[in-house]
């Protein structure tokens, strides 16, 4: 029979094996991407953060020329799903407001094709967390209706979709 020291040692060289430190990286990604750097950590408007925290990656991602800049957000798009169904899993809790990776998401659809001004920006940036925090129909029913980093991930896309088409109004009305 195994004494106490001999398991705890068994353990321990379990713990530190490669596949543990691989793990262990993994899961450091998946909560630092999900938590926009850490801001989802803010007790205050974690989502408003992750959010605003987006604007600078906006600005360096919208430099990439099209088709490559959408590509790159279908890229993100499921990267997204798969980082907050991770997410959910390490926090327990379904769409814990310290996933703000579906925030970022949604502010990348909101500025899709909109011209890079500091206004446009801003208004986009007012629309997205409006549209995100009432939740209007249908983003309350996907957002209660799938599960996993979908239901997390699309109700934000379609806040996203909702405010870009406005402003995309607001741009032909001025120019």
């Amino acid at each position: 029979m195994e004494n106490l020291e001999s398991i705890e040692a068994k353990k321990n060289s379990e713990l530190n094996t490669p596949n543990s430190t691989l793990q262990k990286r993994v899961k450091h990604f998946i909560l630092l991407l999900a938590t926009g750097i850490g801001v989802g950590y803010s007790p205050i408007a974690p989502g408003t953060l992750g959010t605003l925290i987006t604007i600078p990656v906006y600005y360096f991602l919208s430099e990439i020329p099209s088709p490559l800049y959408e590509i790159t957000l279908v890229g993100f798009f499921f990267l997204s799903v798969w980082i907050s169904e991770n997410a959910e899993i390490f926090f327990g809790k379904k769409d814990d407001q310290r996933i703000v990776v579906d925030e970022m998401m949604g502010f990348l659809i909101t500025m899709l094709w909109v011209p890079k001004t500091i206004h446009f920006i801003i208004i986009g940036f007012i629309l997205f967390r409006f549209f995100d925090i009432l939740k209007p129909f249908p983003i309350r029913r996907v957002d209660k209706g799938l599960r996993g980093g979908w239901g997390v991930v699309l109700d934000d896309v379609i806040a996203g979709v909702y405010a870009n088409i406005i402003l995309h109004l607001v741009g032909r009305i001025y120019p």
